[in-house]
This record gives structure tokens, C-alpha cells and sequence, in this order.
């Protein structure tokens, strides 16, 4: 059992960063993949970075296509936390920001239901 808690979101204007953060309870942090969605009111939960499990350069990454070139992914095992950086946040960034982790030994998953455990998530919004 992981159990994670997010932080970091907040309100912030269009252009903006924030970092959001991600702490899991336990020993096993890095055995798991991590991955970080959002879900927008009345929107389905979509699928926004993922990490594999070291992390680090010897890791791996992958974005959303809405998101790349301005979001980041990053862990520190040691800490048991996932970080997202948020950069260049647009209006349509807000929604409520959540971490997922996925003990699965595939590739990195966009799919939110291959996560085996979920943060209560972080609100971010973005105003204009």
C-alpha cells in the first residue's frame, strides 16, 4: 500500500510556474512508475507526465502533447516524492492535479486506470 499526498498547486496568472509536489508513505517508492494527471470539471481524467523508476538520467519521461516543453517530471527516491514543474501555465491548465503510481513492469502508462494508487489531488488554476 502507498498512500501519497500532493502539494504546491495554487492560483497563479497566465505565464506563470508553480511547482507541485507529490510525497508517498513507505519503503517501496522507487520500485514504483509515477505519473501525474489532471482532471478538469465536468472532463474525464487525461493523462499529463510520466516517470519511470530511477528517475535521474538514467531514467525515463514522457509528456502529453499539450504539456511538453513546459512541464517537467522529476523523483528523488530519497525524498519519496515526484516533482512537476509548471511553466508557461495557461488558462487551460486549470484543473485539480493528481499523482499516480503504477507498479506494473511495462512501459510508462498514459492511462490512468493501469495506476495502482492516487493522491486527493492539488487544485491549479490559471487565470487570464
Amino acid at each position: 500500500q502507498v498512500q501519497m499526498v500532493e502539494s504546491g498547486g495554487g492560483l497563479v496568472q497566465a505565464g506563470g510556474s508553480l511547482r507541485l509536489s507529490c510525497t508517498a508513505s513507505g519503503r517501496t517508492f522507487s520500485s514504483y512508475k509515477m505519473g501525474w494527471f489532471r482532471q478538469a470539471p465536468g472532463k474525464e481524467r487525461e493523462f499529463v507526465a510520466a516517470i519511470s523508476r530511477s528517475g535521474g538520467s538514467g531514467g525515463s519521461t514522457y509528456y502529453a502533447e499539450s504539456v511538453k516543453g513546459r512541464f517537467t517530471i522529476s523523483r528523488d527516491n530519497a525524498k519519496n516524492t515526484v516533482y512537476l514543474q509548471l511553466n508557461s501555465l495557461k488558462p487551460e491548465d486549470t484543473a485539480v492535479y493528481y499523482c499516480g503510481a503504477d507498479n506494473d513492469v511495462g512501459p510508462l502508462s498514459v492511462v490512468a486506470g493501469r495506476y495502482n494508487y492516487w493522491g486527493q489531488g492539488t487544485q491549479v488554476t490559471v487565470s487570464s
